[in-house]
């Protein structure tokens, strides 16, 4: 089975932010051993259908319903340039609780009753159980489905891509925390300028937000992620993305909105054809 068509963006914060109490979960992940990147979203997707398979709401949750405790914390390991690891949480599960509470605000009654393993009530208090766990971090992950959301593109050097066209194929990028924030204020600004308060705008302020959680000397990985199934070796080639979007905020910044406009329409027809392939499906 293919991995989940989803991208990612991901934090990797250095180990000594996870050294007080709060941060036990995190160590003991370490100490069972690292997730390869290629293979975390497989594990939370099995993760999420046990629980779903074995009538509970999230990972992690007790089989009588009661208090879930301190459930285990699968993690992502980089090597830091002073030796010092560098640690991403999955979060898998108050990311799924998330989900879920998305899940209810948005959806039917109808679906909502059909799909959830528990009552609509004891899943609404679940998830917020669940999302209160994280205190007052912030997820290491976020997500998207059939697709990269192309503010992201904002925070990366095109040139700086790693693109594994073996087993497994995989495309990503790994930028300093300091830099990444910089990127997605400028981004930000140029866009809010050009374009007002449009959807790229309040993505790329989103993300600054989120960034700014996290410890300056970290790193940020954006990663195709199960999306590079849906691409063959080509394509994954000639992709230039990254580019294209940088190249649209110099012309948004110089006032060419006809460069910019051409290379969104190229994004917008790579892309378009991705997430299309959801519908093929």
């Amino acid at each position: 089975m293919p991995a989940p068509f989803l991208s990612y963006l991901r934090v990797y914060e250095p180990s000594r932010v996870f050294a007080g109490p709060s941060g036990g979960p995190v160590r003991a992940g370490l100490a069972r051993g690292a997730v390869p990147p290629e293979r975390a979203g497989r594990l939370e997707r099995e993760l999420c259908l046990r629980a779903h398979i074995a009538e509970r709401l999230l990972p992690g949750d007790p089989a009588d319903g009661g208090p879930a405790g301190a459930p285990p914390v699968d993690v992502l390991v980089l090597d830091g340039v002073d030796g010092e690891p560098l640690i991403c949480p999955l979060d898998t599960r108050p990311r799924a609780a998330a989900a879920v509470l998305g899940f209810l605000a948005e959806e039917e009654p109808l679906l909502r009753s059909s799909a959830l393993p528990v009552p609509e009530a004891a899943a609404r208090r679940r998830a917020e159980a669940a999302m209160v766990e994280l205190g007052d971090a912030a997820a290491h992950v976020v997500t998207a489905s059939w697709t990269v959301p192309l503010p992201w593109f904002a925070l990366v050097d095109p040139e700086g891509r790693q693109l594994h066209l073996g087993r497994p194929r995989r495309v990503s990028w790994r930028v300093p925390m300091r830099v990444a924030r910089s990127r997605a204020a400028a981004a930000e600004r140029i866009v809010r300028e050009a374009l007002g308060d449009v959807g790229p705008t309040e993505v790329l302020a989103e993300t600054a937000r989120w960034l700014d959680r996290f410890d300056r000397d970290s790193v940020v990985e954006l990663d195709y992620g199960g999306l590079v199934d849906l691409l063959d070796d080509d394509a994954l080639r000639a992709d230039t993305s990254a580019a294209e979007v940088q190249r649209a905020l110099r012309a948004l910044r110089d006032g060419d909105e006809k460069t910019a406009g051409a290379c969104y329409d190229r994004l917008r027809v790579f892309w378009g054809a991705v997430a299309g392939k959801q519908r093929a499906g």
